[in-house]
């Protein structure tokens, strides 16, 4: 008898099995300490696509569904993508710049050569 699934079988129990998995692989590459920071990311991921990957293929059922899929998917990309470059102006580069006096004065005690005169570099008869 098929399912409701139009005659696909899923064993969503190695499913769930693979995503423990993943998981576990994405603690442990955190847990490792892995000192070039490019590369822990790099894996990490890569594991968050494979997981990424399972959870719409098959608890979403894009793998059984068809090509039109790819009619909804091509709009949604571009949006995606187009999205924040269009706000990349307003929100990513500043516009005003910060001139307010707290600012000011913390720029300019920060770029004085003596953050503070305590008068130990005084010569004795001073």
């Amino acid at each position: 008898m098929a399912d409701d699934h139009g005659g696909h079988h899923v064993n969503y129990f190695i499913i769930f099995v693979v995503l423990c998995v993943f998981t576990a692989l994405s603690v442990l590459f955190d847990v490792l300490n892995i000192e070039n920071k490019v590369v822990l990311i790099v894996l990490v991921l890569a594991v968050a696509v494979a997981k990424a990957s399972c959870v719409m293929m098959f608890f979403m059922h894009l793998k059984f569904e068809g090509n039109w899929k790819y009619v909804l998917l091509g709009p949604t990309t571009i949006l995606a993508i187009g999205l924040p470059l269009a706000l990349l102006p307003d929100i990513g580069v500043p516009y005003y710049y910060d001139r307010s006096p707290q600012k000011l004065e913390a720029a300019a005690h920060h770029d004085s050569p003596a953050t503070h005169d305590d008068g130990a570099d005084a010569p004795a008869g001073h």
